[in-house]
């Protein structure tokens, strides 16, 4: 037997019997979700993707991970996560392609995942895009780039007590100004749109084009080229608590672009070929995005997802944060747009969990980063595919006792 695959085995031996201190029954609770333990064997391609480049991004999720202080509320899913890492950190330098997928198969156990009822899950593209503006309004540029309102706060709420026993530490949250003892709602799009926040001095910067602010928003970072030749890097810093609606679907109800050709090309065609409906169409998304100036990133580096790491092009994901815990590895099976407008385009590839989005929601939902630059953001504005989601679970939750799905209650109707 290989020496170092041999030695591989013995590292990861000395690892699952530290699994032993969770809990026993520690079992992977996610409502409304279906769960299918399978074999590394079952997941066509697995075999020919690079887990090496994985392991970096998961390396990265790692560091995130272990800055955590162990506590009580730590869902299972994660403390398997903090295991594994704990393990990684036994796999000395270089590491091999082998070796890397050899740590995923000897740490992790692949379990596909899908919502009640559906066979598939589904896939969008976000990208980093890059944009002309000005430190002040000027030449053109007059369309403000704001960072986080002073009074802008986010409130943790409990969940529903239907809720609690499966998800006892998902918190989902409140976000507004303070009024009294509540929450009360902040401006959204259309107010701040037309000139809510204006001379405040919240403005980091400006952009020529409202549809390059509002895309810019959907991104959630950007790498914003100065009159002056230099590079500033914005990154997410808030959300103005209003629900985000995808305006790709109002397009599409109102068939103006069919469901199939829809793009994120087409809505910029259609708001620059309407200017008055295009404003109006942009409002309806009433979700409104604060930055800030990510003076830590170098030129040439990825933009920092929700995780507090660095996204790796074509290896991080952005996934519904209260069902699933970042770092949690997938492995995406589809056929999606790549190369060209057809969907013919195998994508078979272990991703990290590292980041999260407005429109995220689901068990089997994700938006894959394609990185920057135009070319980057063609290729994920034409992704709205389905896709077959595996998650990799930690050896130390025993896939053989996840419970039977949970059905979430219908949602009451509105008055």
């Amino acid at each position: 037997m290989n020496p170092a695959r041999t030695w591989i085995m013995c590292v990861t031996a000395i690892g699952l019997l530290a699994a032993s201190t969770l809990r026993a029954d520690a079992q992977l609770k996610i409502p409304d979700t279906v769960l299918e333990p399978v074999a590394f064997s079952d997941l066509d391609g697995w075999n020919d993707d690079d887990q090496l480049s994985a392991l970096s991004a998961f390396r990265r999720s790692c560091q995130a991970l272990l800055r955590r202080q162990e506590n009580p509320e730590m869902r299972p899913m994660e403390l398997g996560l903090r295991e594994a890492c704990g393990r990684l950190s036994l796999y000395r330098e270089p590491v091999s392609l082998l070796a890397a997928r050899i740590f995923f198969e000897q740490n992790f156990r692949p379990v596909r995942i899908s919502r009640l009822g559906e066979n598939a899950g589904f896939l969008t593209g976000y990208y980093e895009p890059e944009i002309e503006g000005s430190l002040t309004p000027k030449d053109g540029f007059y369309e403000p780039i704001y960072r986080k309102p002073g009074e802008l706060i986010s409130r943790a709420q409990k969940p529903s007590k239907i809720n609690r026993p499966v998800r006892t530490s998902a918190r989902k949250t409140k976000t507004g100004v303070r009024s009294g003892a509540q929450i009360a709602s902040f401006h959204d799009r259309a107010s701040i749109d037309g000139g809510a926040l204006k001379g405040r001095g919240l403005e980091i910067c400006y952009v020529k084009d409202p549809i390059d602010s509002f895309f810019i928003h959907i991104q959630g970072s950007a790498r914003i080229r100065l009159t002056d030749g230099k590079l500033m890097r914005i990154n997410y810093a808030a959300q103005n608590g209003h629900p985000y609606y995808a305006v790709g679907r109002s397009l599409i109800e109102r068939g103006i672009v069919p469901a199939d050709e829809m793009s994120m090309d087409k809505i910029r065609l259609f708001i620059a070929e309407h200017p008055e409906e295009g404003r109006e169409l942009m409002r309806m998304n009433r979700s409104y995005i604060f930055f800030r100036e990510a003076s830590e990133l170098a030129p040439d580096a990825e933009p920092i997802g929700a995780q507090g790491v660095s996204l790796t092009k074509n290896r991080s994901i952005a996934v519904d944060r209260f069902l699933h815990i970042y770092g949690t590895p997938f492995w995406i099976d589809a056929s999606l747009p790549i190369e060209s407008e057809k969907p013919d385009t195998k994508f078979r590839r272990l991703m990290l969990a590292q980041d999260t989005g407005g429109a995220i929601i689901g068990p089997a939902r994700a938006d894959i980063y394609f990185g920057s630059g135009l070319e980057a953001g063609t290729v994920a504005g034409r992704i709205r595919h389905p896709g077959q989601f595996y998650m990799l679970v930690p050896h130390s939750l025993d896939p053989s006792r996840l419970i039977d799905p949970i059905p979430l209650p219908e949602p009451r109707p509105k008055k």
